[in-house]
């Protein structure tokens, strides 16, 4: 882990200004998640769960999960595995995990009226 911290520190000096590349790869990213059904699946998803049970917590039918894990494996955002007859899934990354949180960590304090923290200068 600690080897991957210090390629990550390495490789954010490196790329202080996103190129058009990056830009375009975040917004896809973004855009994934702009919508609450695959947010909200993204956030389950850092313990891995078939569709039934994913279906159960997000209160949308089978088939509705099943197109949006769908979309989000195809995006690279999720991987799935067979198990039986059932399909597990699960996040692709703890980057995504960390996007996910720290989305709904800003909303709950937009929601809940309390004070951002202050970005440091």
């Amino acid at each position: 882990m600690r080897a991957h911290n210090e390629l990550a520190t390495a490789h954010h000096v490196q790329q202080d200004e996103p190129d058009g590349r990056r830009l375009a790869a975040a917004v896809e990213v973004l855009g994934h998640l702009a919508d609450a059904t695959r947010l909200h699946l993204l956030q389950l998803l850092a313990v891995e769960q078939d569709v039934s049970t994913l279906a159960a917590q997000v209160k949308a039918s089978r088939s509705s999960v099943s197109q949006h894990l769908s979309r989000l494996r195809l995006a690279g955002l999720v991987q799935a595995r067979r198990e039986g007859r059932r399909m597990i899934y699960r996040i692709t990354s703890d980057h995504l995990t960390a996007l996910v949180a720290d989305v709904l960590d800003y909303a709950d304090h937009t929601v809940r009226d309390i004070p951002h923290h202050q970005a440091t200068p």
